[in-house]
């Protein structure tokens, strides 16, 4: 059996999944400016979530099956995304960049905002720079993924 073709499929398609809500996120932001309506605001904030709990639903797996150790920590969300970007000799190049590292760590504590407010509550400012960056972030993220997804196909480890 080949897992590293297993896991690159599973990668793959959750990254589709991130994509929908990535559109969505973003039409439902441009009716919300288009319409002056809020309300529309709330399926943004909830995109948004959907997003990063996407890709955090990634690095488990990753972590999981390929590193074979998940961070334990109370802030073990934080630890999980710092350990995709590591270089894990004889395991494993990083999963991300540095640099995608930190353009996640605003979606991962917008996420952590959304999960502890009620959303009418949520300043459309804070919001507006999130669904702007958006397009681009996903695509590096997409490049990123499939550099690792390639690099799994390649090493038939375990």
């Amino acid at each position: 059996m080949n897992t590293g073709n297993i896991l690159s499929a599973r990668i793959l398609e959750e990254f589709k999944e991130i994509s929908i809500t990535v559109k969505r996120a973003e039409t439902a932001f441009k009716k919300a400016v288009d319409k002056n309506d809020d309300l529309y605001l709330d399926s943004v904030a909830l995109n948004l979530h959907s997003f990063y709990s996407g890709i955090e639903k990634i690095f488990k797996i990753i972590a999981k099956e390929i590193d074979g150790s998940f961070p334990d920590k109370s802030n073990w969300h934080e630890e999980l995304l710092i350990q995709m970007s590591l270089n894990i000799p004889n395991i494993r190049p990083p999963v991300i960049s540095d640099k995608l590292k930190n353009d996640l760590q605003d979606y991962r504590s917008f996420r952590h905002l959304i999960r502890n407010i009620y959303t009418y509550n949520v300043n459309p400012e804070k919001i507006k720079p999130l669904v702007q960056k958006l397009p681009l972030l996903t695509e590096n993220i997409e490049k990123e993924l499939k550099l690792f997804t390639e690099f799994l196909q390649g090493n038939n480890t375990k």
